[in-house]
Parts: structure tokens; sequence; C-alpha cells
């Protein structure tokens, strides 16, 4: 897919919008002046697609059992120390 151009003044006038559709969209884009290229700019951090998550997935350290049940032990105590909120509108 070719990048997107945008023209310098473009880029100056909307920087938070440039930067976060660079961001979020994980593409790049290509910034211009006077019709010749000045710059490229890609994201730093792409999000991963679920394609690649799948693949990704097996590759991860496994937590070990033990690890595992201690974690559950902590969270269940953690939650028992918290009551219910409660709604302001009951």
């Amino acid at each position: 897919m070719p990048l997107q151009k945008f023209t310098v003044t473009e880029v100056a006038r909307n920087l938070s919008d440039f930067f976060s559709r660079i961001h979020y969209q994980g593409s790049g884009a290509l910034v211009v002046k006077g019709g010749k290229p000045l710059v490229k700019v890609t994201s730093a951090r792409r999000p991963k697609t679920c394609g690649e998550l799948a693949v990704l997935w097996p590759t991860l350290a496994q937590v070990p059992a033990e690890e595992a049940v201690r974690f559950e032990r902590d969270l269940k105590a953690a939650k028992s120390n918290f009551s219910p909120m409660k709604s302001k509108w009951d």
C-alpha cells in the first residue's frame, strides 16, 4: 500500500491528528514540501493483527503452574478485601 502524502502545511496545522493517525492505524505517511518528498513517518509501535497474535501466542513463555496457583490465591484475597460498589442511584 503506498504511503499517504501530506504537505508540511497540512502536518503543521493538524499535528496531533497527524500523529494519532500514524500511531493508531499503524501506517506511515510521506511528508512533502514543494511537491518533493521530505520525510517518511512511521509508527514506532504498530498494533498486532489477530493473525500476527495467533502466530506469536505459542512462542510466549508459559507461567509455571505453581505461580499461577499463587496468583489466583492472591487475586481472590485481594477481591475479598473490597466491598461491592454502591450505586448513587440506589
